[in-house]
């Protein structure tokens, strides 16, 4: 399809993030083509020379990361539940500056949010408090007039959520195609993309997410490369483009961690736009676009490690192929409060970064990696040491596994006397905490919300002083402290209470 998108049909650095253009891809369900739309659609404009801000409504962090490799830039979450509502568009404005277009890819259905919340986290949420036009992404291969049914129910079901066009998935051919679009002509919303099926696109999943691109770089590449091509041959890119540039402006300010938390030091370059994510090269564009939209592919080395940078007490981060699950924010706060953020690798390093005093151990799937994990001992007692001393050390989910006694059996770090193993059940869903004991996150009576994300089991579920009360489907405590370590399953987003980070690098700093 024709268009002329290029990175001449907008000037950087002359459009606010407040005003950049936007787009919300959702769908009627899961499984629908979302993240194969929104990923090929964010590479798509990045191989036309746009800088592309990519985000993700709710708390998943596997979709951001096939974002990252089609934009070169962080991928970054937009939850209303863990953050609130209230912080959604200053998140967005942050993750956007510099930038001519963002892609926010939903979750599960438009209107799926929290359950018993109403609209809370749904996509259609955000889509409002963006002020986001919203590409419905429609799987047809199994209807044909019934669509316009489908389609005309989403559009009508909230006046509020602007639907502004229709990318149609999974076609089957020519007349199929002709019979959807002959439907939706009732229905007043354009189509604006209609992709045949394509195995190659396929990206294999794990506990209803993609497997993190860190644990298939290569294929991740390739994935991500063959998305682009097929949304890039079937998409109108310039009518996208121009729905995109349809998005109300947004009156509020940027988030920084630099003025919710003011650092110890002053930062530098404070409203800059976040550092780009070295990232794998997608190679070139798809092939024989119209010359128009050719444009510059930001090129970068190798590799997923998040940028270090900062001065001050050294905390180290957990990241490497077992230890994907992290929000940007939390690195970025680290630093405002005064930390250099360090990252390691537990299936490679040996040692913690020299001069640690703090270590961060967020998610991921560690049970995929116990083997190599628990092979390697000398970094298992370097974290063991690191917490017998005192430092504080915050482990959320595989952070708790990685720092138990033994995972399936295996030894891991030994800091905390509990032992883990896989389960058939699947723990999902949001959670209102509240702290239970004085940590070097919070003081008890902290209340926080989070999510749950895991199929393992640590028992006991809680040491003699639990991290957390947790209400959710049941009432219960939940998670270690001890000395400077907390250690639970639940993942939090720091943005929503910055003086945790505040408060873990002071304790660096005593400890």
């Amino acid at each position: 399809m024709s268009s002329s998108v290029s990175s001449g049909s907008v000037s950087s650095g002359s459009v606010s993030s407040g005003s950049v253009p936007r787009l919300v891809i959702a769908a009627p369900s899961s499984g629908s083509g979302k993240t194969t739309v929104a990923t090929g659609l964010m590479a798509a404009f990045a191989a036309r020379g746009l800088a592309v801000s990519p985000h993700k409504v709710g708390p998943d962090y596997i979709d951001p990361g096939y974002h990252a490799l089609a934009t070169g830039r962080v991928g970054r979450n937009l939850d209303a539940y863990m953050c609130g509502p209230e912080l959604v568009g200053p998140l967005f404005v942050h993750g956007a500056r510099g930038c001519d277009i963002a892609v926010v890819e939903g979750v599960m259905g438009l209107y799926d949010g929290a359950a018993g919340e109403g609209e809370l986290a749904s996509t259609a949420q955000v889509a409002k408090l963006l002020r986001a036009p919203v590409v419905l992404v429609v799987d047809a291969s199994s209807q044909s007039r019934s669509v316009a049914a489908l389609v005309h129910g989403f559009v009508s079901w909230d006046p509020e959520v602007r639907v502004g066009g229709v990318i149609l998935n999974k076609v089957a051919s020519d007349r199929h195609e002709e019979m959807l679009r002959e439907a939706l002509e009732s229905v007043g919303v354009p189509v604006m993309g209609v992709l045949r099926r394509a195995p190659q696109v396929d990206v294999p999943s794990r506990h209803l997410g993609l497997v993190p691109v860190a644990e298939r770089q290569g294929e991740a590449v390739a994935a991500v490369a063959a998305m682009a091509a097929q949304v890039s041959a079937g998409c109108d890119l310039e009518a996208l483009f121009a729905l995109a540039r349809g998005a109300g402006a947004l009156a509020c300010a940027g988030w920084d961690a630099g003025e919710v938390l003011p650092a110890a030091e002053p930062l530098k370059d404070a409203a800059s736009p976040p550092p780009p994510l070295p990232v794998p090269s997608l190679g070139a564009a798809p092939p024989d676009p119209p010359t128009a939209l050719n444009g510059p592919r930001p090129q970068a080395p190798d590799g997923l490690e998040m940028p270090t940078a900062g001065s001050g007490v050294t905390v180290a981060l957990a990241g490497g192929a077992a230890f994907t699950f992290s929000y940007a924010e939390h690195a970025e706060l680290l630093r405002a409060a005064g930390a250099e953020v360090v990252v390691f690798d537990p299936l490679r390093d040996e040692q913690l970064p020299d001069g640690t005093r703090g270590l961060v151990i967020g998610g991921g799937f560690p049970e995929v990696y116990a083997a190599e994990l628990s092979a390697n001992e000398p970094l298992r007692k370097s974290v063991a040491a690191l917490a017998e001393s005192g430092a504080p050390v915050a482990a959320e989910c595989a952070g708790l596994l990685y720092l138990g006694r033994e995972l399936d059996g295996l030894p891991m770090c030994g800091v905390l006397d509990a032992t883990a193993r896989m389960t058939d059940r699947l723990t999902l869903g949001y959670r209102d905490a509240v702290a239970v004991s004085d940590s070097s996150l919070a003081v008890a009576g902290t209340r926080m919300r989070g999510h749950e994300f895991h199929r393992t089991v640590v028992e006991p579920g809680a040491g003699t002083a639990p991290a957390w009360g947790v209400r959710g489907a049941e009432r219960r405590v939940e998670g270690f402290v001890q000395r400077g370590v907390h250690a639970s399953y639940l993942h939090t987003h720091w943005a929503s209470a910055p003086g945790v980070a505040r408060r873990f690098v002071e304790r660096c700093r005593t400890s």
